[in-house]
């Protein structure tokens, strides 16, 4: 029983650390610490810091962590563009994702593929209506003001000035529209439709101040100045496009073409029905007018050859059909009345 007494291993408490129960018996210390009210801490000493040797297996392992990174990084899965994940999570549930458009189209007959693209013509010609309305918001609002608050005369005279400018307004935003080639029915990204309409908007001011300065200059008695042509190209987009979409060209958002080439069309090789037609939609333009006008023609001519050429295509695709119907055995009733009649 050495701890009534003191010793010199005892009475050190440097050496001993702090902890005034070292130098007891194990039982009467395991004792002491289950009934004392007073809870001795021992104090250790701090952890000597790692050496090299110690530390050369952690940063091993941290670069083989990063070379993994980097690996799975170049690895990483690609998804469709509808996913929220560029980063190739999920790649799992997209490696079988299919558009709803084409899962749509295959159960489609092929009356509905051609009323389809038939419609989607249609649409086309009417989303330039609502293009040139919207560039002409301005014109449009000047002359509701005429209506609510004009004066007598221009109450009189059904605000005639201000209508007659919307109406300008809106046939050559709708003309702009259709040289630059928004008419095509081509599937296109909707920044390329947005461009092609923000840039009518600025040819129509710019038609406008040039007919300014010819009316200045003709009043002046100075010589009429020239000017460059309208409609040539697209202004090149200021902005560096998305990786995700493909940059589109100036000569593609202006020219619409399907994968072969389509032959050049002129008003000439129309029948004299077709000619007088639109001789008459270019009688009594202006200069600047008429040639926006004729680019409009042609313009339009090429969204008929395109809308022509996938008619062409959807029937192609429904003759390989039919023929590989007839070649199992399965004949409809449908193909049997077309065959009757040569279709």
């Amino acid at each position: 029983m050495g701890w009534f007494g003191g010793s010199g291993k005892n009475g050190s408490s440097k050496d001993n650390n702090g902890d005034p129960l070292q130098d007891l018996d194990p039982s009467l210390r395991e004792f002491l610490e289950k009934e004392s009210p007073v809870k001795y801490q021992t104090s250790k000493p701090p952890p000597p810091p790692p050496s090299a040797q110690d530390l050369s297996p952690q940063l091993d392992k941290s670069d083989s962590i990063e070379a993994s990174t980097s690996s799975s990084s170049t690895t990483t899965p690609t998804v469709p563009a509808p996913s929220l994940f560029p980063d190739g999570r999920y790649a799992h549930l997209w490696s079988t994702y299919r558009p709803q458009g084409e899962i749509e189209n295959e159960g489609k007959s092929d009356q509905e593929k051609l009323q389809d693209v038939i419609s989607g013509y249609k649409d086309r010609k009417a989303q330039i209506g609502r293009a040139a309305l919207e560039n002409c918001a301005n014109e449009h609002w000047i002359l509701s003001d005429c209506f609510r608050n004009g004066g007598w005369s221009s109450r009189l005279t059904m605000c005639r000035t201000d209508n007659q400018k919307l109406g300008r307004c809106y046939m050559m935003q709708a003309r702009f529209l259709k040289a630059l080639g928004y008419i095509s029915t081509y599937d296109r990204p909707p920044e390329v439709d947005e461009r092609i309409q923000m840039y009518a908007d600025t040819l129509y001011h710019r038609m406008l101040e040039q007919e300014r300065a010819i009316k200045e200059a003709k009043a002046a008695g100075k010589p009429i100045p020239e000017f460059p042509p309208f409609v040539t190209t697209l202004p090149a987009e200021p902005s560096t496009p998305s990786p995700q979409a493909p940059a589109s060209s100036d000569a593609a958002a202006i020219s619409p073409t399907q994968p072969e080439e389509l032959p050049t069309l002129t008003p000439d090789q129309f029948s004299p029905r077709v000619q007088a037609r639109l001789a008459q939609r270019l009688k009594g333009l202006s200069p600047a007018e008429r040639e926006v006008e004729e680019k409009a023609i042609a313009m339009e001519i090429r969204a008929a050859q395109i809308l022509g050429r996938q008619i062409e295509q959807l029937f192609d695709e429904q003759g390989k059909e039919k023929k590989e119907r007839k070649r199992r055995g399965e004949v409809t009733f449908a193909d049997k009345v077309s065959t009757l009649f040569g279709w």
